[in-house]
């Protein structure tokens, strides 16, 4: 059969209908991960407005643009949106796009829980927006600390709604990790040894089993604050039994492994990124790989960090402490062998490359301020601080945001077939790393300073009146530089020339498909014989093997998890409803439960399952789901 009929055939096995239900009922892996960037890239764009709101209160002392109430709330709004709607959901979007193409897959391991965990993401961040739009809004922070969180100091639902819009979202990226285990470890084309893989799939690897081991102690505590708020239990009550330092130990077991979760994946993409334009291979591929999973691993042993002036034993403190100390190695290590990278090869000064250089910057930065406060005696004195606040952020966003940028640069081409402007890239870059570095950096002066936190006005005469003026106007500078860049990718999509199948001479398979890729990825199936395989000499059509196609049905090959050897094959099911309903119904259980509509909420629970029967019922191959 000759290539063209091939894609033809493949084309009709694999296309999602052009239609409502196409657009509804879709698992193809690149369209569900470009609604991930895009719905990402939106609470992006809403918790960048929520700051800058918050910057314009704190530009002057005594400002009353907000009252305390509306501060706390748009101030909880900001940190929930941007660390748990956008920087782990981002990431995720360029893994459902990539991985499949990386390991040769033509989709998902289980392509309907993809869609549902879109769905499930989409509906838990429009439910978390349902709170300020009635005048609820959650004013606790994005840590929530008890007892502000009960409701003897907060009755209203707004607490109710971050709670339950956390257990809805905890719901969608459990989804989300078990799929990329499964299909990582189990979908890679044959001859994709675990140690030929992509780096970016060793640290989507990892913080997919950190999300296993961590989120459920998020979940827990999410689940304990609503029994304790609504349903008469003593959890975190004192005067009860109670614990308030319970809440802090489960949310920092979870909260210091999440700072992995939206900062490992980052750093794969950079490993991906910088070996590209330095026109050489990564130096030192298994010390990355391996300080990748140890990150994840060690990650665990560092939440009472958050916690040294609660009042704990020297012993635990100083265990604490040296795992604070022993991850910053591992970080070491990556950022050595980037720069290695870069020396010894020959950089092209693109982009896509800036951007990643710049992120390497703001990770030192923000690596060097977390060993500060990894000290114990110098974490009693800025606690709570705003060295604190410089810390997080060049940690949670410069070390997401940038990489991020850079992947943006880097692969629209292929998601979009259209080149980006390198000109309009490189002043949107230099835009945005001088307004986040001016945004951001001063706040390590103010919280030595002495300026605490979480307040939303301050006395004049104390030194921060300056310091806060030159931070409002870096943040609104970095507002303008990514403003710089949504332009410069709505004008690529329709005044720039075609990207070709792989414009900057990359070696992963992702770029060995067309631009945007087919519904299939690739007619072959790949072989792989080393870590670059667009890169190396092999010849696949010395091997029969590369003449399978596997154009009986959707079909993509199983293999070994360690050597990748062919051990079956695995078929994709075909678009569902399912997906979305039942997302939109678990909508409404958690929409019910806020009011305590007990009845109403059992009936959706009960629809849930019934659409999880239909979704989970044999079938034959070519009935439509």
């Amino acid at each position: 059969m000759s290539t063209t009929a091939l894609e033809s055939k493949l084309a009709a096995l694999w296309e999602t209908p052009k239609s409502v239900y196409g657009w509804f009922a879709t698992v193809d892996h690149k369209e569900l991960g470009i609604r991930y960037l895009v719905t990402a890239f939106a609470f992006l764009v809403i918790g960048g407005l929520e700051a800058l709101i918050m910057r314009l209160q704190l530009a002057r002392s005594n400002m009353g643009l907000l009252t305390p109430e509306a501060y706390n709330q748009i101030f909880t709004m900001h940190g929930a949106t941007m660390i748990f709607w956008y920087a782990a959901p981002i990431l995720s979007g360029f893994a459902v796009y990539l991985v499949p193409l990386m390991i040769g897959a033509r989709d998902m391991a289980f392509p309907r829980l993809n869609a549902f965990t879109y769905w499930t993401y989409l509906f838990s961040g429009i439910f978390l927006y349902t709170a300020p739009a009635i005048g609820q809004a959650p004013h606790a922070g994005w840590f929530a600390y008890v007892p502000y969180t009960l409701t003897v100091y907060s009755p209203g639902l707004g607490m109710d709604i971050y709670a339950l819009a956390l257990i809805f979202l905890t719901i969608s990226t459990t989804g989300g990790a078990i799929n990329f285990i499964v299909t990582i470890l189990r979908l890679r084309a044959p001859g994709m040894a675990i140690s030929r893989m992509p780096l970016f799939l060793y640290s989507t690897l990892t913080i997919s089993f950190v999300i296993l081991f961590a989120l459920p102690a998020l979940t827990a505590a999410c689940i304990f604050l609503e029994l304790d708020r609504r349903w008469g239990t003593h959890f975190f009550g004192i005067a009860n039994g109670g614990s308030t330092f319970l809440w802090q130990q489960l949310f920092w077991f979870f909260g210091h492994p999440w700072v992995y979760v939206i900062f490992l994946p980052a750093t794969g993409m950079l490993s991906m990124i910088v070996p590209v334009f330095s026109r050489r291979p990564v130096v030192g591929y298994p010390f990355i790989a391996i300080s990748t999973v140890l990150t994840g691993v060690v990650g665990f042993g560092v939440w009472l960090h958050h916690m040294f002036t609660v009042g704990m034993s020297d012993i635990a403190m100083s265990f604490f402490s040296a795992g604070s100390m022993t991850i910053s190695i591992f970080t070491t290590i990556q950022v050595f062998a980037w720069v290695a990278t870069v020396w010894k090869g020959r950089p092209v000064a693109t982009a896509a490359m800036h951007y990643a250089l710049g992120a390497i910057v703001m990770l030192v930065i923000g690596g060097l301020s977390g060993v500060f406060t990894g000290v114990i005696p110098v974490d009693w004195q800025v606690h709570n601080t705003y060295y604190v606040v410089a810390h997080i952020h060049y940690v949670l966003i410069g070390s997401n945001l940038f990489p991020v940028f850079a992947g943006f640069y880097y692969w629209l081409p292929k998601m979009t077939g259209r080149m980006m402007s390198e000109r309009l890239g490189k002043w949107s870059f230099w835009i945005m790393f001088l307004g986040f570095n001016v945004g951001f950096f001063p706040m390590h002066i103010l919280g030595l300073l002495g300026m605490p936190r979480r307040i939303f006005t301050y006395k004049p005469g104390l030194g921060f009146d300056g310091w806060n003026t030159v931070v409002t106007i870096g943040s609104f500078v970095l507002g303008i530089g990514i403003l710089l860049s949504i332009i410069n990718l709505l004008r690529s999509l329709r005044k720039t020339p075609d990207a070709g199948r792989n414009p900057w001479n990359s070696d992963g398979l992702e770029w060995d498909t067309d631009s945007p890729p087919a519904s299939y990825g690739s007619v072959h199936i790949p072989l792989v014989a080393s870590r670059h395989p667009l890169w190396d000499d092999f010849d696949e059509s010395a091997d029969p093997e590369c003449d399978r196609v596997l154009d009986e049905g959707r079909l993509t090959p199983t293999t070994t998890w360690l050597d990748a050897e062919p051990v079956g094959i695995a078929t994709i099911p075909e678009e569902s409803l399912a997906p979305a309903l039942m997302g939109l119904t678990m909508l409404g259980f958690f929409a019910t439960l806020v009011v305590q509509m007990v009845w109403v909420a059992l009936g959706f629970v009960i629809a849930t399952f019934l659409i999880g029967c239909f979704w989970m019922w044999p079938r034959t191959e070519k009935e439509v789901v």
